[in-house]
C-alpha cells in the first residue's frame, strides 16, 4: 500500500526548513509493494543491497531482510517519524549510503515530501513503484486519471457526527465527495471502509454511491470486491490494507452558486421570517470578500441563508453560525439538511456565548445581535485574521448609529452602504414596483499588524 502505519504523516507541518547538503550520497527513498523483492527494479535493489543504513518500517524490513547487507543499519521509522531526518542527516554526515523504504509512490501522501521539506530536495533521490491506487484501478479496469485522491490513512478519527467541525478526520473526505463523481480513499485499520459507509449512510449519501474495496494487493490474500453499495459495506469488515473506490452512479447535482431565491430558504410566515433578502444577501456576501477556503462566522443566523450561501461559494473552508431563538434554530437546521452541506456548523445560544470555540475568521457576518452589538464588535475585531471582513446589516437606526460608535472607538476604517430593492408584483394586467424596507450594510476590515 502507499502508507504504512507507521509513515503516517497527515497533519505534520511539511515547512522547507531551508536545509542544505553540502557532503555525503544522496538518500535514496524507495518504493516498494507488498510483493517485496519482485516490486523492484535493478537501480533500487543495487541501492538497498548496497546501503549502509536502510530505514524503513517493521514490515518493510522484514519484507526485504534478504536484500539487506548483514553489517548495514537497521531503524524502524515505527520508533518515530520526527527522528527520520536526523537519521538522514547524521548517516550523510559521516558519508554513509542511506536508504529508506517507503511503499507505494514515496510522493503520494509517503514519507518522501515529509523528508524533502526538512531535507531539502537536493539530499533526496526518489524512486517510485505503482501507488496502491494504480494497481487498485488496474484491477477494476478503472481510469484513474479523473479520479480525486484522498487519504484518512491517519489516528482514530471516530465515527463521523452530522455538522461535524473541520477538525474531524473525516471532513476533508466528506467534503470531497460532495464536490467530486470518483473518488479514491487511502484508509487505515481504524478509518475503515465501514465507516466511511456509514459517513454517507448519514449524510443521506447512500444511494449516491458505488463502493469498490481493493484489499491485501499483491498478498496472497488479495481480493477486490465492487458494485457494493453503502449499506453493505456498512456491516463489512475487510483486512486492514485497502484501498476504497466510491464511483457515483449519477452525475451529481450542479446548483446555483450565488444569488438564491428567497423561496429557497424555509422562513417564518407571514412576514416575520428572519430572512436576508435576495439582494442585500448578494451584497452582503460580496462585501465579505469570500475565498475558497475562507472561515466564516454567521452571528444571528436567522434562517440561514447568508451563512448557507457562504458555504456554498467556500467549499474549501467552513461556515459557523449561532442563532439564539429555538425556531429559527430549527429552521435553519431544516434549511442545511435541505441545502446537503458538510462545512457548515450550527448552534443554539446567544453570541458572544460559545465563539470562544470556533477558530478565527476571514469574514463575519452580524444579521442580528441580541443587544451585545458593541461587545461583539470588539470581539471580532481581535478575533478577525488580518485584512478579514466583519459585514452587519441593520434596520434600525439606534443598531446602525451603536456599530458606528463602537467602530470608531476601536479605531478600524468602516464604511456604510444602504440598499432599498423595489420588486416588481402585478397588478391587474399591469405591474408596479413595492419597496423592500431599507437595509444599511455595515462594513469593516481587521487592522493588518506592522
Amino acid at each position: 500500500m502507499d502508507t504504512t502505519q507507521e509513515e503516517v504523516i497527515d497533519g505534520e507541518d511539511l515547512s522547507y526548513e531551508g536545509q542544505r547538503f553540502t557532503r555525503g550520497p544522496r538518500c535514496r527513498v524507495i518504493g516498494v509493494l507488498d510483493d517485496g523483492v519482485a516490486s523492484l527494479s535493478g537501480v533500487a535493489l543495487g541501492h538497498l543491497r548496497e546501503a549502509e543504513c536502510v530505514i524503513g518500517a517493521r514490515r518493510t524490513l522484514t519484507l526485504l531482510e534478504s536484500q539487506i547487507a548483514p553489517t548495514a543499519e537497521r531503524l524502524d521509522l515505527g520508533v518515530g517519524l520526527s527522528q527520520v531526518p536526523d537519521w538522514v542527516r547524521q548517516a550523510q554526515s559521516v558519508g554513509k549510503r542511506c536508504v529508506v523504504l517507503a511503499t507505494g509512490d514515496p510522493l503520494f501522501f509517503g514519507i518522501a515530501s515529509y523528508l524533502a521539506a526538512r531535507l531539502c530536495v537536493d539530499a533526496l533521490e526518489v524512486l517510485p513503484n505503482l501507488s496502491a491506487v494504480q494497481i487498485a484501478c488496474a484491477r477494476l479496469g478503472l481510469p484513474w486519471q479523473s479520479i480525486k485522491l484522498c487519504s484518512i490513512h491517519a489516528r482514530d478519527a471516530g465515527e463521523w457526527r452530522v455538522g461535524a467541525q473541520a477538525s474531524h478526520g473525516l471532513y476533508e473526505l466528506m467534503q470531497t465527495l460532495r464536490s467530486h463523481e470518483r473518488v479514491a480513499v487511502l484508509t487505515s485499520p481504524d478509518n475503515s471502509p465501514d465507516r466511511i459507509a456509514r459517513m454517507l449512510l448519514l449524510e443521506g449519501l447512500g444511494e449516491e454511491f458505488q463502493i469498490a474495496v481493493a484489499e491485501s494487493l499483491l498478498q496472497p490474500g488479495e481480493r477486490v470486491r465492487a458494485e457494493l453499495s453503502a449499506a453493505e459495506v456498512a456491516q463489512m469488515r475487510f483486512a486492514e490494507l485497502n484501498i476504497v473506490l466510491l464511483l457515483r452512479l449519477k452525475p451529481r447535482p450542479r446548483p446555483v452558486l450565488l444569488g438564491l431565491a428567497d423561496s429557497t430558504f424555509e422562513q417564518r410566515q407571514p412576514e416575520k421570517g428572519l430572512i436576508t433578502k435576495q439582494e442585500v444577501r448578494a451584497v452582503s456576501l460580496a462585501r465579505m470578500q469570500l475565498r475558497l477556503n475562507s472561515i466564516i462566522w454567521d452571528i444571528g443566523a436567522g434562517s440561514g441563508s447568508v451563512g448557507l450561501e457562504a458555504a456554498r461559494l467556500c467549499s474549501e473552508g467552513h461556515v459557523y453560525a449561532i442563532e439564539k431563538n429555538a425556531e429559527d434554530f430549527a429552521i435553519a437546521g431544516r434549511n442545511h439538511r435541505a441545502m446537503a452541506l458538510s462545512n457548515y456548523s450550527l448552534q443554539q445560544g446567544k453570541a458572544p456565548a460559545g465563539l470562544e470555540d470556533w477558530p478565527d475568521p476571514d469574514a463575519v457576518f452580524i444579521g442580528g445581535s441580541g443587544g451585545e452589538l458593541a461587545q461583539l464588535i470588539e470581539l471580532i475585531l481581535c478575533r478577525l485574521k488580518p485584512q478579514g471582513m466583519l459585514v452587519m446589516n441593520f434596520v434600525t437606526i439606534e443598531n446602525l448609529a451603536a456599530a458606528v460608535e463602537a467602530l470608531n472607538a476601536a479605531g478600524v476604517q468602516w464604511d456604510v452602504l444602504q440598499l432599498q430593492a423595489s420588486r416588481s408584483k402585478p397588478i391587474l394586467h399591469m405591474h408596479r414596483m413595492a419597496a423592500e424596507n431599507p437595509v444599511w450594510i455595515v462594513c469593516a476590515q481587521a487592522v493588518v499588524e506592522p
